[in-house]
């Protein structure tokens, strides 16, 4: 009897250890995510409204006015590409519809910042286009007009070009899994294919369009490689100036709890968006959408709409960055370069790992223990998609910075020991920062692939005397591999091309590619910026060719 029941003892010991650990684990995940919000919070309540009165009579006007204009254009232009490419290249046929279905989601690839870049060598005063048309029409430098590239309407093109592939695959999934009963009744009825898809296909597939537009925007106000380098004022660098070159972290503070307010109101939006296009599912039973097969001018101008987005968000920045890159006194196999590229790999590889591990804590808890409490703390890591990296980043510096020097204070007090900052300027801060930033994307990996792990695993380890852990690690993760490693790579990229939070947090002397890119591009040396712009396009093609496969066997 003693032999029998002292495994049974011990099997219970580690099984109640196991969810007390995995409850520690996810709650302190979930901490971690909350502090910035609540540092930033209390950071702009404790200064008094002297600061925001003084904004609000000088710059927070044009912030407000500038963050929703960009805003607004980015919102009808993600919607206009978006929805119409993705209506296309589903419910038509014409000569490359296959090449362009994948095609499109390329310029996902690219940071908005590094467009910026590009566009500005070719069309701005110097640039080729500018330069040519004065040799040609002998025109002076005053004798003729062109569209500013560096001016608000600049930045929302950029950001367009960049953003526009979350409303397409968002909305390609839909017409997919539209019924084609509808679209067919109202071509029986005389409506032109154009008017049929403005009047079903589009209202059909709305919840995912808005959702997909909902993203694009959360995107563009957390922007700030672009904004500040076109000089547009918005929220984003209104934080940024505040906290370097003010030396005002409460104002800092403010503007990013005005920011961060605006966001998390977005990210409500597009929950509840979410939640609606739930009910738009069962239409996959239906018959299959049927297609418009395209002729004459009506093919040639759905070749030419399709065409220009990728031309102009992917394959011309490749073409202009490579120009420049060519004629810059950037070595990418110097000693210099090759720091640049290990701190930036060396930050992409541990916040990618560490991201991931929470966002499989938080997902395995709350298939464990689907109580208020789980759901609670999955909600809480959500919410870093929503919120801007300068936002978390001022989140996370107020309390580290404060705890710093209280403790460096009292050991002085009682010690004499000076312990500088411990956790500011660190390494590890920046990489809580990108953790709580990219946990949602794990966390949307993550719990895609976990759907295919059904309950009677669960149950058939518990039988076999499996704990939580036992069963996740021989279990679930085994199963799990190929959604695991994507949701690594989309973390360890989306790092890569992170901009403001590493501006903000980066310990000295720790400079990224993406931190030279700007600093060389803020000095106006835009052939130089294009060198480790072209290495983090490079990288980031990674995971898009992995969107652009998945969206193939999609097509099929």
């Amino acid at each position: 009897m003693t032999d029998q029941t002292a495994p049974v003892s011990m099997t219970n010991t580690a099984r109640a250890r196991g969810p007390r650990l995995l409850w520690g684990a996810a709650l302190g995940v979930a901490v971690i995510c909350a502090l910035p919000m609540l540092a930033v919070a209390l950071a702009a309540f404790s200064g008094g409204s002297d600061t925001v009165a003084h904004l609000w009579q000088t710059q927070l006007p044009r912030y407000i006015g500038n963050t929703v204009a960009l805003v607004v254009l980015v919102a009808i232009g993600t919607f206009a590409i978006g929805a119409g490419a993705a209506w296309l290249v589903t419910m038509t046929r014409f000569p490359g519809v296959r090449v362009f279905e994948i095609a499109l989601v390329l310029p996902l690839a690219f940071p908005a910042y590094v467009l910026a870049y590009a566009y500005t060598d070719l069309l701005d005063h110097p640039g080729l286009v500018q330069t040519t048309l004065r040799a040609v029409m002998g025109w002076g430098p005053r004798d003729y007009w062109f569209p500013e590239i560096r001016s608000l309407g600049g930045a929302a093109l950029m950001l367009v070009l960049v953003l526009y592939p979350y409303v397409y695959l968002l909305a390609r999934a839909a017409f997919i899994q539209q019924s084609g009963s509808a679209f067919t009744a109202a071509r029986a009825l005389g409506k032109s294919p154009l008017r049929a898809f403005w009047s079903v296909s589009l209202p059909m597939a709305r919840p995912a369009v808005a959702a997909g537009v909902l993203l694009a925007v959360m995107e563009t106000i957390a922007d700030f490689g672009t904004v500040a380098y076109f000089s547009v004022q918005t929220f984003s660098t209104g934080i940024y100036t505040s906290w370097f070159s003010m030396g005002d972290r409460v104002a800092a503070a403010q503007l990013a709890l005005g920011l961060l307010a605006f966001a998390l109101l977005l990210a409500v939006l597009e929950r509840q968006q979410r939640g609606r296009a739930q009910y738009f599912e069962g239409s996959r039973g239906g018959r299959a959408p049927s297609v418009v097969f395209l002729r004459g001018w009506h093919s040639a101008f759905a070749v030419v709409l399709c065409s220009l987005p990728v031309l102009l968000g992917a394959v011309l920045p490749v073409v202009l960055l490579f120009n420049m890159g060519l004629g810059s006194e950037q070595n990418l196999l110097s000693t210099r370069y090759m720091r640049f590229i290990q701190n930036s790999l060396t930050l992409a590889g541990v916040a990618a790992i560490v991201t991931l591990t929470a966002a499989v804590t938080l997902g395995y808890l709350r298939r464990v223990s689907d109580g208020r409490i789980a759901r609670g703390a999955v909600y809480v890591g959500r919410l870093g998609y929503a919120v801007p990296g300068g936002v978390i980043a001022v989140g996370l510096l107020v309390p580290f910075a404060a705890f710093d020097n209280a403790l460096d204070a009292w050991m002085r007090a009682t010690f004499d020991i000076s312990t500088g900052l411990l956790f500011t300027g660190s390494i590890w801060l920046l990489v809580f920062a990108y953790m709580v930033r990219f946990l949602a994307a794990a966390l949307g990996a993550y719990e895609g692939g976990q759907a295919s792990v059904h309950a009677n695993m669960d149950a058939a380890s518990r039988s076999l005397g499996q704990g939580p852990f036992g069963t996740l690690w021989r279990v679930h993760l085994p199963i799990l591999t190929p959604s695991l490693l994507t949701a690594l790579l989309i973390v360890f990229v989306d790092v890569l091309k992170e901009l403001p939070a590493t501006l903000i947090m980066r310990p000295f002397n720790f400079d990224t590619l993406a931190v030279q890119a700007y600093r060389l591009a803020s000095d106006e040396r835009l052939d130089g910026a294009a060198v480790p712009s072209l290495v983090i396009v490079a990288m980031g093609l990674l995971p898009v060719i992995l969107i652009c496969r998945q969206v193939g066997r999609g097509a099929r």
